[in-house]
Parts: C-alpha cells; structure tokens; sequence
C-alpha cells in the first residue's frame, strides 16, 4: 500500500480521502481550512500543517481543489507540495483545471522529478462516497499503471485517455454534455407539469427508454420538487464551463449549448444560487413558464 497525501478536502476530496484510508492506504491529509471532515480522524487519517509537509513523507499526492489558481498554489506556492516531495513522486491531479495550465504544472514537476498524471473525475458526491467514480486519466503510461492501485480505491472507471493534460480536456466534454443533459431534461419535466401530466409517472416512463439518463434517474426528483440540496455546485459547473469554452475558443469549436447553460448558470449564481446543486438550472427554466422558481 502506498503512503498517500491528500490535498484538498471538499466534499469531493474528504470522501475520497476515506475510500483512500478504508482501501488501507497510510493517508495525510491537508486542507486550507483546519478541521474540515472530522470522520476522517477516525479512521486514522494523519493531519499536516501545510502541503509541503504532507508530501514529505508521501509516496505519490492526491490533489482535489476547485480551480487552477488553487492547484498552482497547493503545488507551488509558499509551502507548497512541490517544496516538499521528494524526487519520484507522483501527483495525481484530481481537480477540474486547464488542459493548458496542467501541461505547464507538469513540465514544473518534472525540473524536481516528480511526476504528474491528471485524474478529473465524474460522478458527484454519491461516486465519492461509494467509490464509483469515473476517472479520465492523462500522463504517460508508466505514471497511469503506477496511479491505478490508488484510482481504483475512488471509482470503477479508469480511462487513460492520452498525455498529460487529456484527463482535463475529456473532463471539459464531459461538463459540455452534462450542460446539455441537465437543461434537457429540466425543460421536459417543465413542459410535462405544464401539460398536466403526472411528471413522476412521466419520469418512470421514460427510464425504460432512449431518453433515459444519470440526470433523469438521479436528478429529476429535485427539479419536481424545486429543491437543490447540494451534490455538485452550481458555481463549480459554471468554473468548468469556462473551461470548456476556454478550449472551444483554442480549437475552433462551437458550443451553443454550453453557452446558452452559462448564461443561464449566470443568472443563477448573481441571485444567490451559487451554492445549490447543478440542477438548479430547472429553476430559471420553471420561471420562464409560469412555475415557481
């Protein structure tokens, strides 16, 4: 088992960090804010001061922060876990960044011998918590075979889907159809409550057939009830959006769906829902139609 530091513990990164520790991994973990996930505590899990201290006595670094700012400065600001690896460590990047961004932080890395592989993941709270997330792995492939023991302690999908900085461009797609999705299926519910359907029944109806969708199946009861609990914020699906139009931008691609949902995600976000979960994009969809929002 590998000696681990986990960098990062949203409610993301505190559930992997435990499937980390409960997969019998020795496990050190950071966060900017002291305290954060208590539970952790019992099961073993050491506490480090700062980044660089945790990656003293690591063997490779998980990092799960919320932005590319945030990665650059838990690897390479004051106290950084650059300052403290040692040389042959391996970072896996779990966070949603920059294709770019990660292709500079590992050519960094690399000037000290440490290796970088870039991990962004799929699957929400629920795929942290049960360790079934999906995971688009760049890096070259002796880094991805040495990652895959820790990986598979966090989901039961692993794709190594090219060089460094692929994890993060697939992580982008990923967001763009998810845009997608979630308006998708928030405008049919919308219009099944406005014809007067039975929109429940409606959503059972359609799980047995093409229409059928993590979003339909997981999401749906959440845009009948106009009730957002947190899963995945709202805020952070608007971030990765301007990192897909970001690549969009660099490669020549149209994306009007995805502009269209960060519009609307805008909008969301200047009224206060910043910190509700994705789909809450049912409620501007709701408002236009006459239904509370």
């Amino acid at each position: 088992m590998e000696r681990i530091a986990f960098l990062g513990l949203g409610t993301m990164g505190s559930a992997m960090a435990a499937n980390l520790a409960r997969a019998g991994h020795a496990v050190t973990a950071w966060n900017r804010t002291p305290g954060r996930a208590p539970e952790l505590d019992r099961l073993g899990v050491e506490r480090a001061a700062t980044p660089a201290s945790a990656a003293a006595a690591a063997d490779a670094l998980v990092v799960c922060v919320s932005d590319t700012p945030d990665v650059e400065a838990v690897l390479f600001g004051p106290d950084g876990a650059a300052e403290g690896a040692a040389p042959g460590t391996l970072v896996i990047d779990c966070s949603t960044i920059s294709p770019a961004a990660t292709r500079r932080f590992a050519e960094r890395l690399a000037e000290r011998a440490i290796r970088l592989v870039d991990a962004p993941v799929s699957g929400g709270s629920e795929g942290a918590r049960n360790a079934t997330l999906s995971i688009f792995v760049g890096g070259e492939a002796a880094d991805v075979e040495r990652a895959r023991p820790i990986l598979s302690a966090l989901g039961t999908t692993i794709t190594h889907v090219g060089p460094v900085g692929s994890g993060q461009a697939v992580k982008a797609v990923n967001q763009v159809i998810l845009a997608g999705t979630y308006l998708g299926v928030a405008e049919g519910l919308v219009l099944a409550m406005k014809a007067g359907l039975d929109a429940e029944q409606v959503v059972g109806a359609l799980g047995g057939g093409a229409a059928q969708s993590w979003v339909l199946a997981n999401r749906s009861g959440r845009m009948l009830a106009n009730d957002y609990p947190l899963g995945f914020k709202l805020a952070l699906h608007r971030k990765d959006l301007a990192i897909a139009l970001e690549l969009a931008e660099e490669t020549g691609t149209a994306l009007p769906v995805g502009e269209l949902c960060a519009g609307i995600e805008d909008r969301l976000i200047a009224d206060g829902h910043a910190d509700e979960d994705m789909s809450a994009v049912a409620r501007v969809l709701r408002a236009r139609s006459g239904l509370p929002g």
